[in-house]
């Protein structure tokens, strides 16, 4: 039986405005390289808002990232990603996301959002789980979520690579994002 919104209790759930709290938060991601590993970064610098509505369905998240604010421990690395070779930050400074609405996912629950990045946008959806709703030591409210997503990098014009004889490419196509991300609520 599928669930909705409507019949699922969201545990401390209440409606308001609510700040990412970038210093509690993460943004990052991994994806193959040379087929064999992974390389897992981040990025430092992101901002955003949720807005949680009566009816979880209307809610609204908006995320800004600093692409320039890459970190994969290599600081070779993060200057190419920065180049226009991947991300060109020069020209596209930002990424964004917003979405509009959640959905039930199994035990968890789903944004259909759109990603835009180097001046295209797709849906991505986002599944994540809502790991608390407390009081914080300062009068506040907060609340913490857990999630991820999949893209294709060549979907946003991030298409560089370099074959590897025999073994495949440099860079693999498929990109995880996983999101820790902690939220104030605005008074």
């Amino acid at each position: 039986m599928t669930q909705t919104l409507d019949t699922v209790q969201i545990p401390g759930y209440r409606a308001g405005t609510w700040q990412i709290d970038a210093s509690h938060s993460e943004v990052g991601f991994s994806v193959r390289h040379m087929m064999i590993s992974k390389v897992r970064g981040g990025f430092h610098e992101f901002a955003g808002t949720i807005v949680t509505a009566e009816d979880p369905s209307d809610s609204v998240v908006d995320v800004a990232v600093t692409l320039s604010s890459i970190s994969t421990g290599d600081a070779n690395r993060d200057a190419h990603l920065r180049s226009p070779d991947f991300f060109d930050t020069d020209t596209h400074p930002q990424m964004t996301y917003h979405a509009k609405g959640v959905a039930t996912d199994g035990d968890g629950f789903r944004l259909d959002g759109e990603l835009s990045l180097k001046g295209i946008t797709r849906t991505v959806p986002v599944v994540f789980e809502l790991t608390g709703v407390g009081p914080d030591p300062y009068g506040g409210v907060r609340a913490g979520f857990s999630g991820r997503a999949e893209i294709n990098r060549n979907d946003f014009n991030v298409t560089w690579n370099q074959a590897i004889e025999g073994a495949g490419v440099v860079v693999g196509d498929k990109v995880q994002i996983q999101l820790e991300v902690q939220a104030v609520l605005q008074s």
